[in-house]
């Protein structure tokens, strides 16, 4: 899989992608912070971040691809939209109640907010499979997880890498709200809450994380999608 162009084009990415640690490390010297603290507790969020995203992935391609079409989606699909559009934060109370004051909240809550957006955008590309591709799979006599691991893993992956885009771009603002809310003894949250009357600080804060999100958006995320289309041309 050939997602960079040349070697130049991956230089240029890496240094895209130093450049919010390199400003993480001056604002740490600036403000007066620990480093290992600030780089830990971005990791901690990061790392909550990306449990919730795998299992949001596996789950919102195993109902997209069971749902997508046939009598199930004229039920599922209507469902699946009013659900999406519910307000996810009125469901923390709920599941505070379940899993009370932990890192399982976030993790959770994360599930919910990222699922929607890769659930949505993977259907969308499985609606838009060719007829002449079918005909193809059919005449290849394609059956049961063959086809699916050989045709629609394959044709849902731009969707995938689109919704992964929106979603982690949700599920990152959420997280630092879940974490404030719950209390977080780690994490972006913890750290915002720690610095809330230090506006300076606070605003700093938040150009690093964007620096952050928009490095990975450029060095693993663009590029996914830039080859997923060359993918589906081919």
């Amino acid at each position: 899989m050939k997602i960079y162009e040349s070697r130049l084009h991956l230089f240029f990415t890496f240094l895209v992608i130093s450049t919010p640690f390199l400003f993480l490390l001056l604002f740490a010297h600036f403000a007066r912070i620990s480093r290992q603290e600030l780089f830990f507790d971005l990791g901690a969020s990061a790392a909550r971040l990306f449990v919730a995203y795998i299992i949001a992935v596996v789950l919102a391609w195993l109902l997209a691809i069971l749902f997508y079409q046939g009598r199930r989606s004229l039920i599922a699909l209507p469902l699946f939209d009013v659900l999406q559009s519910f307000p996810t934060f009125a469901v923390l109370p709920l599941i505070t109640y379940f899993f009370r004051a932990s890192e399982a909240i976030v993790v959770v809550f994360l599930i919910l907010t990222v699922l929607w957006p890769i659930l949505f955008s993977i259907i969308s590309s499985l609606k838009l499979i060719k007829h002449d591709w079918e005909e193809a799979v059919n005449m290849a006599g394609l059956r049961g997880w063959h086809y699916v691991k050989v045709f629609l893993l394959p044709v849902s992956v731009p969707g995938l890498i689109t919704g992964s885009i929106i979603g982690l771009g949700e599920g990152w603002e959420a997280l630092i709200a879940t974490e404030i809310i719950v209390r977080t003894q780690t994490g972006l949250g913890e750290f915002f809450r720690a610095f809330s009357t230090n506006p300076t600080i606070t605003a700093l804060g938040i150009l690093g994380l964007l620096l952050v999100i928009f490095s990975l958006n450029h060095l693993v995320w663009l590029p996914l999608l830039d080859w997923s289309h060359r993918k589906m041309e081919e």
